[in-house]
């Protein structure tokens, strides 16, 4: 009868191993494209309504009813941004052209 050195049992352990730890990692790296492709949809087209009032004009950007943005243009001077980046009503001036539709407003 042929017997196995015991300093080869623990290799063929180790080797059960990372072959193991090799399968997990490549099911992992071919998950990530699919869960990118899922979150990299178009973004949302805002409502827009606009509001003149006091001398300026104010746009409001909605999406689904979530108000996150207003564009404030006033009679002189330069156009900026009121928005809101984490949904919880505070609204921080930006000095911007355009801004992104926030992770918070796609979030469902």
């Amino acid at each position: 009868m042929h017997r196995i050195p015991p300093f080869s049992r623990p290799r063929r352990r180790v080797q059960a191993a990372a072959s193991a730890i090799v399968t997990f990692a490549t099911l992992i790296v071919l998950a990530l494209p699919a869960q990118a492709q899922s979150s990299s949809q178009p973004p949302p087209t805002p409502e827009v309504m606009t509001i003149q009032e006091a001398g300026q004009t104010l746009e409001e950007y909605r999406v689904d009813g979530r108000l996150y943005a207003i564009r404030v243009t006033p009679a002189s001077g330069a156009a900026y941004f009121l928005l809101d980046t984490t949904g919880n009503g505070n609204f921080e001036r930006v000095n911007r052209d355009r801004v992104a539709v926030p992770d918070w407003v796609r979030d469902d």
